[in-house]
């Protein structure tokens, strides 16, 4: 009796061990589908790949830096959900002459402000603005009468002053023409990092 006993729990033993390794594959697999699919996902909606091409942003963005910008942060949904255009955040958008063009400049002015150029500084509504973003040696020395922004536009500048084409030239840029954030610099890599 004791050995039928044993010759029975043998094959069981077997049988459950065999597809215990079939679900773990199965489950690889899976898991592995549903990494490409969200990365698919936040790639063609949330975030996309650019290249600079320029020098005006630097010394944050070099020509041929490659980045991230994040289309979501300033999409319909993402306006709903509380996310703003701030003064200061580096954005994309088409250039207001030539739509198939793209710039990436600094937000300095919002919609409503008051601004002015004095020689290389920035007043918005009667203050200097502090720009450490801008080294000494891409400070230039243009100055613009005040103006106040329109609504829904935003005045936007190049971090190289001296040689940006920006806001200065071509005014304002409405709001329906700026389609994401620079978010951060993934090659080369000795420069991958976030954009501030």
């Amino acid at each position: 009796m004791e050995e039928a006993t044993l010759e029975q729990q043998i094959p069981e033993a077997a049988e459950t061990s065999a597809p215990q390794k079939s679900p773990g594959l199965r489950s690889w697999v899976t898991d592995l589908l549903f990494a490409g699919v969200a990365s698919a996902f936040i790639i063609l909606f949330l975030y996309q790949p650019v290249r600079v091409e320029g020098t005006s942003m630097l010394p944050v963005l070099q020509d041929q830096d490659r980045l991230f910008i994040d289309k979501f942060a300033y999409s319909h949904l993402g306006t709903l959900v509380g996310e703003q255009i701030h003064r200061g955040d580096v954005v994309v958008f088409l250039y207001p002459h030539d739509h198939s063009k793209s710039y990436i400049k600094r937000v300095i002015a919002l919609p409503g402000d008051a601004l002015r150029i004095d020689h290389g500084t920035v007043w918005v509504n009667g203050t200097p603005l502090k720009e450490s973003y801008v080294p000494l040696k891409y400070e230039d020395d243009r100055s613009q009468p005040e103006m106040t922004i329109p609504k829904s536009e935003y005045f936007v500048m190049g971090d190289h002053r001296s040689i940006s084409s920006d806001s200065r030239d071509f005014g304002p840029v409405e709001r329906g023409l700026i389609y994401g954030r620079a978010a951060f610099v993934y090659w080369p890599m000795d420069q991958a990092g976030v954009v501030r």
